[in-house]
């Protein structure tokens, strides 16, 4: 089922919402990944709507630089990353810790080895 979610940093200072149907998270085992322990979901980078002004968010690239990790600079969390899929479309990769109202237990997680890419 199709709803609205909301979710943010710890502090406030990046917050994002989206549409979407949650049926599955993705726990990466890059070295930012893992470092970090968040759960990813993918949607369009079109419906994610920011709900803080873009520049409230820091950005951090590494290996390669084809993914933007976005985090709140004042309080550290990571909220979502964006990039582009298989296909060549722009994605953003939102950090499942950092949704309200969702119980994590009933999201199925699959694990991807990042660290062979």
């Amino acid at each position: 089922m199709t709803a609205t979610f909301a979710g943010g940093c710890h502090c406030g200072n990046v917050a994002i919402e989206f549409e979407g149907a949650i049926n599955g998270a993705l726990a990466c085992k890059c070295s930012m990944c893992a470092r970090r322990a968040s759960l990813l979901w993918f949607v369009p980078r079109t419906s994610l709507r920011l709900k803080t002004p873009d520049e409230a968010a820091g950005t951090y690239q590494f290996n390669k630089h084809v993914i933007k990790h976005r985090f709140c600079p004042k309080c550290g969390i990571h909220v979502f990353g964006e990039g582009t899929d298989p296909k060549g479309n722009a994605v953003a990769a939102v950090n499942l810790r950092c949704i309200e109202n969702i119980d994590l237990a009933t999201i199925p997680v699959q694990n991807f080895d990042g660290r062979a890419m």
